[in-house]
């Protein structure tokens, strides 16, 4: 079992930057791929980013590639996603996720969620 808090969301400009965290409660942070997602008002919850075990591997949606990254610390159980050239369209609520095992983009193949983080960025 794996419990996820997300902090840091808030408003900001377009243009500007935010780092979102996700502190997991547990031992076994190291085993689980971690994910982002995050769903706008009136839309489905949408995949963002995901990082391996290790921190080895990443795949991004075409819309954030290049402009967010995702990181993690073992040492921490953190998770962050850095959030750069921020657009309006990136208005939505920021979820953190896990799942054992590798990578995924599916929302359905993840365990356990955080409640989510609001990030609002103005036009």
């Amino acid at each position: 079992q794996v419990q996820l808090v997300e902090s840091g969301g808030g408003l900001v400009q377009t243009g500007g930057s935010l780092r979102l965290s996700c502190a997991a409660a547990g031992r076994t942070f190291s085993t689980y791929a971690m994910a982002w997602f995050r769903q706008a008002p009136g839309k489905e919850r949408e995949f963002v980013a995901t990082i391996s075990r290790d921190g080895g591997a990443t795949i991004y949606s075409d819309s954030v590639k290049g402009r967010f990254t995702a990181t993690r610390d073992t040492v921490k159980n953190t998770l962050y996603l850095q959030m750069n050239s921020l657009k309006p369209e990136d208005t939505a609520v920021y979820y953190c996720t896990s799942r054992a095992g590798v990578i995924a983009t599916r929302a359905d193949l993840y365990d356990h969620w955080g409640q989510g983080t609001q990030v609002t960025v103005s036009s």
